[in-house]
């Protein structure tokens, strides 16, 4: 954080508290949407993760506060590409709410996905101006994957966890046994985050080495999470990173990750035994899945169901639980057992298809799935584009100060994390769809990847003079 404050205010200069408050106040609502994460969900409430929470409260200022802004002139100015990338999710939206079988059962549906995927996007990119602004947002993200870490590794010590093979070992953070995925999924955020921070070369040498040093801080709670999934997205994230950073860097970080491995659950015995069973179960899916992994595929074949039933809009937001039992096979059980964490055993529904793909496209049909997923993916192509034409140009670093001459040379770190974050969370779509208290922070990263991919036409100094009138 004290790097965003360096540059925000600027090279060699004190910063000057009021005044950075004052021209900055727009992203106090960006870091409580990300920082509100760190209020516990009430212990026994294993429904807590479908209602509105602290960090939804404050993405609604961040809206406001953005419509605010845009009214007074003060925000960035959005590329023709930029307003169709974001703007279309809104058509599939309504074509889907307004086509379900139910539109008023389908309504809360409609503003939880033009929440997600945007308003909080389009909020993001036009309240962040420049480099320095979208570090203290980035940093945001590894503060909550610290404390939330340090939170879980805590559980899995004291056996105050989520209950896993028996045991209450498996690290939940705040969460709670009702949202397993949500510290793994913040954890996994803020490693990503300090991974592309270490290996950026226009960053001063002591941050990346603070970074790098997150970064393996980071990896023992994403460990203990016992996720699959996120391990598996992390995994693979990483790597692409590295080698976006340069060939050289990625040998060194994957020498540092395997000894940290070897440390862990090789000689401090870091659940060895759990982590190992845990990882093989990763190739047995397909020959001898257990039972969440089959009751994942037969939801993945209803879903499958439904839009081959309704192949242009789907059955409708919100739809799936209702029209699940009548496409599902009779190998699906009736929930998932949670316990552990403060909460006694509660068995839940399963509501969704744990695909966020095949989620949009069993409730939102092809419009849908083409207006969010062809967007999402205009975005990697245009942030790997836009990477590849600033490595090319050469960095033009000013020492992480966050200044620019227009092109974006001087903010390699930024290109590196957004495409990062971009990556994780279009990998995790996989085996996972939105619920839970951590959503919102998918419409934050999709905002960062945005900014970077779709860059103001004015440029960010004309940007960050509007904003400052």
């Amino acid at each position: 954080m004290s790097l965003a404050v360096t540059t925000i205010g600027g090279a060699g200069a004190r910063p000057d508290l009021p005044r950075l408050v004052r021209r900055h106040w727009p992203l106090l609502p960006l870091a409580a949407t990300v920082l509100m994460l760190l209020v516990p969900v009430p212990a026994g409430d294993a429904s807590a993760s479908g209602k509105v929470g602290p960090a939804d409260a404050a993405s609604l200022v961040l809206v406001l506060v953005c419509a605010l802004q845009a009214l007074r002139g003060r925000v960035r100015v959005l590329s023709p590409l930029a307003v169709a990338v974001l703007g279309v999710p809104a058509v599939g939206l309504a074509v889907a709410t307004a086509t379900a079988g139910d539109p008023y059962a389908a309504l809360p549906g409609f503003v939880r996905y033009l929440q997600v995927f945007v308003l909080v996007p389009v909020a993001v990119v036009l309240l962040v101006r420049d480099a320095g602004e979208f570090r203290v947002a980035a940093g945001c993200f590894t503060v909550l994957a610290l404390v939330q870490g340090a939170v879980g590794v805590v559980q899995y010590l004291t056996h105050t966890g989520a209950s896993y093979q028996g045991a209450d070992v498996r690290a939940v953070g705040t969460f709670g046994p009702g949202d397993v995925m949500g510290m793994a999924t913040v954890v996994a955020y803020g490693l990503v985050v300090a991974t592309a921070a270490a290996l950026a070369p226009g960053l001063p040498g002591p941050v990346r080495r603070v970074a790098g040093g997150t970064a393996l801080l980071l990896v023992v709670p994403l460990v203990l999470s016992f996720s699959r999934g996120s391990w598996i997205a992390t995994a693979g994230t990483a790597v692409l990173v590295m080698l976006l950073a340069g060939i050289r860097r990625a040998v060194r970080v994957l020498l540092a990750l395997t000894a940290l491995g070897v440390v862990l659950v090789g000689g401090l015995g870091v659940g060895s035994a759990m982590v190992a069973e845990r990882l093989t179960s990763i190739t047995q899916v397909s020959s001898a899945p257990d039972q969440s992994v089959t009751d994942r595929y037969t939801m993945w074949a209803a879903a499958e169901a439904m839009w081959q039933e309704r192949p242009a809009a789907g059955v409708g937001l919100k739809g799936f639980p209702a029209h699940r039992d009548g496409h599902a096979s009779l190998g699906l059980s009736s929930g998932s057992d949670t316990a552990g964490a403060g909460q006694g055993y509660v068995r839940q529904p399963l509501l969704s298809p744990h695909n966020m793909y095949l989620l949009v496209l069993g409730e939102q049909g092809l419009i849908g799935l083409l207006a969010l997923a062809g967007g999402w993916a205009a975005l990697l192509v245009a942030g790997l584009r836009r990477y590849a034409a600033v490595r090319a140009a050469g960095t033009g670093d000013t020492g992480g100060t966050g200044a620019s001459d227009g092109s974006g040379r001087a903010m390699r770190d930024c290109g590196l994390i957004a495409i990062g974050l971009l990556v994780w969370q279009l990998t995790d779509f996989l085996y996972a769809d939105i619920g839970g208290p951590s959503t919102v922070l998918t419409g934050v990263i999709i905002g960062l990847a945005a900014w970077w991919a779709l860059p103001s036409p004015a440029g960010p100094r004309a940007a960050s003079g509007a904003a400052g009138r």
